[in-house]
């Protein structure tokens, strides 16, 4: 089954999996099979109600953080209203490959399985098919430029946790491909928290010290707060939300203070950094601030 829109069916490589109407458009899930990963990946689509009659709609991907799937932002969030108010495409994939059954890829949900923290693995026997960083900047843009009506040039990234480090990587990493970046409750310095060291060493090598000098993938590379500091490209706009109550940013798994400092430093990057009293690390968390993000992202895409 495919989603039929202005007489051009979608691509056969993407193949519908469902579709209920949300806010006037339709929330779909697709599924294809990816050439980075080498498996069968599922990704949510939000069609605005734009979507019917005007063509090169701005998109929103958004990236989901430990254990999600590409169904929790979507069931969870509410984005769906907004992303309608303002004709937004919205694009959010899963978190890892799938069905590989790896040994130890299921023992833990903060490694392997769900986990795939969005950096290309360089160890066995990860390398082959945890490449969620070239999946998320390259393949996925590729597949949604080529089935639905939106303009990647007008772009911005968005996530939650893991997910959240994700998007500032991809945002610092890629100047000028996404427009602004919004994140909640990022990972902000993964090579100095204990979620970070676990997945960097697992899937870029056990030598702290070599992530640093390995002239293809380093830790600095997927490390947010490192990358500021180097960034150099066109003015990057970044929201970021923290939960004051988040026991995640008590237990220095989140950092976001290192990673403000770093972008303090660079005038290329103008971050809004907002703390919020009495908030955690969940979806009621998110869902509390998604009109902000989506009205700080629409003024930046639309």
């Amino acid at each position: 089954h495919y989603y039929i829109t202005n007489n051009l069916r979608m691509s056969k490589t993407v193949k519908l999996v469902s579709q209920s109407k949300c806010y006037g458009g339709l929330q779909c899930v697709y599924e294809h099979e990816s050439s980075i990963l080498k498996c069968t990946m599922k990704f949510g689509v939000y069609l605005p109600p734009q979507h019917e009659k005007k063509k090169n709609l701005p998109i929103v991907y958004y990236l989901s953080g430990l254990t999600c799937t590409e169904q929790n932002y979507i069931m969870k969030s509410g984005f769906q209203r907004y992303a309608a108010k303002h004709g937004i495409v919205v694009v959010n994939p899963d978190t890892s490959p799938r069905g590989f059954d790896l040994a130890g890829e299921h023992e833990s949900y903060d490694f392997g399985s769900g986990a795939g923290f969005y950096v290309n693995a360089t160890e066995e026997p990860w390398k082959t098919n945890y490449r969620m960083y070239s999946y998320v900047t390259g393949e996925m843009p590729t597949v949604v430029q080529s089935n639905f009506n939106v303009n990647v040039g007008r772009s911005a990234i968005s996530g939650h946790s893991m997910g959240g480090h994700g998007a500032l990587i991809a945002a610092l990493r890629n100047p000028g491909k996404y427009k602004c970046c919004s994140v909640f409750a990022p990972i902000s310095n993964p090579s100095e928290c204990p979620w970070g060291t676990k997945a960097f060493s697992g899937y870029l090598g056990d030598n702290k010290s070599a992530w640093k000098n390995n002239p293809v993938y380093t830790s600095d590379q997927y490390d947010a707060t490192f990358t500021a500091k180097e960034y150099d490209g066109p003015k990057l706009e970044i929201l970021l939300d923290q939960g004051e109550d988040d026991p995640y940013l008590n237990d220095k798994q989140l950092l976001p203070e290192n990673f403000a400092n770093a972008c303090s430093g660079n005038k290329l990057i103008n971050l809004n950094f907002r703390m919020h009293p009495g908030y955690d690390h969940g979806y009621f968390f998110i869902m509390s601030f998604m009109e902000d993000h989506f009205n700080f992202m629409a003024k930046h895409i639309c």
